[in-house]
């Protein structure tokens, strides 16, 4: 007679159907994430559609760079590698991203540099963890 296999006993099943291999989540948690909800395309200063490869490399390279701080640690650090810092809409062009509801939405207008003196700046806000794009700023024009 063949014996039966006998499967073993099942872990209590994960609330995010995730298995454990995700067990670490949490160190990963109050790091900064990016979101292009509120990115304005059509904005007659911010846009990037003339630039060359180079550009969306570095920005790419910048933003997964950021990705590994946390959140506060960006908005506090005062290290100027960082690159990161508020925006003070008197010191600028614009009066503020002209977004619906903004005074809910934006606690504090934020920018940082794609790279020392070279290809721009980002700006947007944040809502928690998550920065917000606004706008890409190749040219450095909000501050023209």
């Amino acid at each position: 007679m063949a014996r039966k296999f006998r499967k073993p006993p099942h872990d209590e099943p994960k609330p995010s159907g995730i298995g454990s291999n995700k067990g670490g989540q949490n160190e990963y948690g109050d790091l900064i994430k990016f979101s292009f909800k509120y990115l304005n395309l059509t904005h007659n200063k911010f846009h990037y559609s003339d630039r060359e490869a180079i550009y969306f490399m570095k920005l790419i390279e910048r933003m997964q760079n950021l990705s590994t701080f946390k959140a506060l640690e960006a908005k506090t650090s005062l290290s100027k590698p960082l690159r990161f810092h508020g925006i003070d809409w008197s010191d600028t062009t614009e009066e503020s991203f002209g977004l619906p509801n903004e005074e809910q939405l934006v606690d504090k207008p934020w920018q940082f540099e794609i790279s020392a003196n070279e290809h721009g700046r980002v700006h947007g806000f944040f809502i928690g963890n998550v920065f917000n794009v606004v706008w890409f700023d190749p040219r450095h024009l909000l501050y023209s």
